[in-house]
Parts: C-alpha cells; structure tokens; sequence
C-alpha cells in the first residue's frame, strides 16, 4: 500500500483552477517534483501536507484517507511539512523553533529535546542552536526550517524548495540528507532546478499548468530529450521536452 496515494486532485482559488485531476502514488524513497513558476507545485505539496483541503478527489496518507479531525491530526503526526515561506516569532532560537514545531507534530515530550538537536545537527546548524531567528542568513533560516520538518524523522516528508539561499556546499550536504531520509521515508522534494533532483531522486514528476506531464526515474526522463531541446544536460532538455508534452499522454514511466 502506498504511504501516499492521490486521485484526481482536484485545487485552486476562488474558482481559478490550480492543480487539475492529478493522480499519483509514492511509497519510501525520494521523489523530486519540478516545474517552473506557476506550475501548480506549493498548491499541491500544501494538499498533500493535508494545509488545504482539495476541491474534489481523494488523499490517502498512510492508506488511509483523511475524513475527519481525529484522522487529521493523526496524520499531522507522521508528516514534516517545509512550505516555500514560513512565519515565526522572531525571538524564537533555533532551537526553540524546532522543539516548539516537533511539540506541535505531537512528538512525545520526553524525546523532543533530543529530536531537536539531531535535527538540528544535521542540517548543521549546531553552532547556532541558540542564535535567535531574525538574525539568521537566509540560507541559514531554510535549513532551520529544513530541521523542523525532519524532527523525529516523519514517515512523510515533504519540502517546498528546500535549496532556496543555500550555498554549493549546503545543497551537497542537502543531498546526503534526502538519501538518508529516503531510505526509512517518502521525502518529497519540489523545485524548478533540475540539478536538484538529478543526483538524489529514484523518481521524478514534471508538473506544467496543473497537470503531471511525466512521472518516471531520471533516465526515463532523459530519453525524452529531443534535438533542440534546451538545456545543457540531457535531463534538462528531458525536462524542456516533458514541458511540452500533453497531459492525455502521460503515464507513469516506471
């Protein structure tokens, strides 16, 4: 059974269409959804984290599907939600605000101050535990929130444009971190950077105007390049090439 299954999802804002009859399943493993702006991918990852209720079809987190408060909440429990921007009291430390996230995730008490700080570490942000939030770096404030979202290790994790602010040598430590969070967990990762996907991903989706355009591995997605297709690598172009295709034609290729 899959730890997440979504069927014709259906959501949007004040009558606009966003996300139009997605379908799709992931189970352990890490999954890159890309896109470029507008493409629908904060509209679906807040549906999937259970932030907003879709106008119509179903999802099933953890083979059940989400009807009432007591299963919302029970589902809250087991996911770490990244959003592209989050609010905070600006006084909160580091420390403060991943402990106070994990006790809103309902995390024993007993063990969230220990959760707290193997997050925290592994998003190497140790030195600055206790350095209050407004005075962080921008990239230093993703990671913080990258911390919150793996805090007690979810069974689903997932991160909306997690490598924003982050430098070369914070994004390949990032990738350390999705493989190992992806060998106990579904970690669902969205950005419109193909590179990175590229090295962390067993699976990747390309979502254009609401609509899945491909779901399947990397080199599924490379054997898609066409000549003159842009793109400096042969997924970028798979990516262009994905882009363009219709929505009546895909399938998931793996």
């Amino acid at each position: 059974m899959p730890l997440l299954e979504v069927n014709s999802l259906h959501q949007g804002y004040k009558r606009k269409p966003v996300v139009r009859g997605l379908d799709l399943e992931l189970d352990a493993g890490a999954f890159g959804l890309l896109g470029p702006n507008g493409a629908g991918k904060s509209t679906l990852l807040r549906s999937l984290a259970t932030v907003s209720r879709p106008t119509s079809g179903s999802v099933r987190v953890f083979g059940k599907e989400i009807t009432t408060a007591k299963e919302l909440r029970a589902a809250r429990r087991e996911i770490g939600f990244l959003p592209q921007s989050f609010a905070y009291p600006a006084d909160f430390t580091v420390v403060d605000f991943v402990r106070h996230c994990a006790w809103l995730r309902e995390v024993p008490r007993s063990r969230i101050p220990v959760v707290a700080a193997e997050a925290i570490e592994r998003v190497e942000l140790g030195e600055q535990a206790n350095t209050p939030l407004r005075r962080l770096s921008g990239g230093m404030l993703r990671r913080a929130g990258i911390a919150q979202a793996i805090a007690g290790r979810p069974g689903l994790v997932i991160l909306d444009e997690p490598t924003t602010g982050l430098d070369p040598h914070q994004r390949v430590r990032f990738r350390e971190l999705i493989r190992d969070l992806a060998e106990a967990s579904c970690v669902l990762l969205s950005t419109h950077l193909v590179e990175d996907v590229a090295h962390t991903c067993a699976r990747i989706g390309v979502l254009h105007e609401g609509t899945l355009r491909f779901v399947g591995t990397p080199t599924e997605l490379e054997k898609l390049a066409t000549p003159g297709s842009p793109g400096d690598t042969p997924l970028e172009q798979g990516y262009a090439s994905a882009l363009s295709r219709s929505a009546s034609h895909v399938t998931d290729a793996s």
